[in-house]
């Protein structure tokens, strides 16, 4: 798309997401090429909302462009959450590297935590 910044993910997203066409919804991705080796990319994940990142739409992403001759085989993706690099290799192997970041940590009670019955006989 020309401006993926201009783009009303919430809205847009929120749309395609219940599209018919989707019967148990999509992921959607808004993206502006920016450079052969360069994609700023959006992110509307099915059931959440708006997302910081999505690792498999920034590769669907970097294959589709390179597809479609918009950038080559490896490009940076620009994300909410921070860059990505996508390399879609000879052997058909997409590659992401990017940064890794805790960003949650809690507790589950126990009396929250069931257990199916053909575990709980097994232990």
């Amino acid at each position: 798309m020309p401006d993926a910044e201009a783009v009303d993910v919430a809205a847009l997203g929120s749309r395609v997401e219940h599209d018919p066409l989707f019967p148990e919804r999509t992921n959607v991705e808004f993206a502006t090429v920016q450079g052969p080796d360069r994609i700023r990319m959006r992110v509307w994940e099915r059931g959440v909302g708006i997302t910081q990142a999505c690792g498999s739409g920034a590769c669907a992403t970097l294959v589709a462009a390179a597809r479609r001759g918009l950038t080559g085989r490896k490009a940076a993706l620009v994300l909410d959450g921070g860059d990505l690099v996508i390399e879609w290799r000879d052997d058909d192997h997409v590659i992401m590297t990017g940064p890794a970041a805790l960003s949650f940590t809690g507790e589950i009670e126990d009396h929250l935590v069931t257990v199916p019955a053909h575990r709980a006989a097994a232990a």
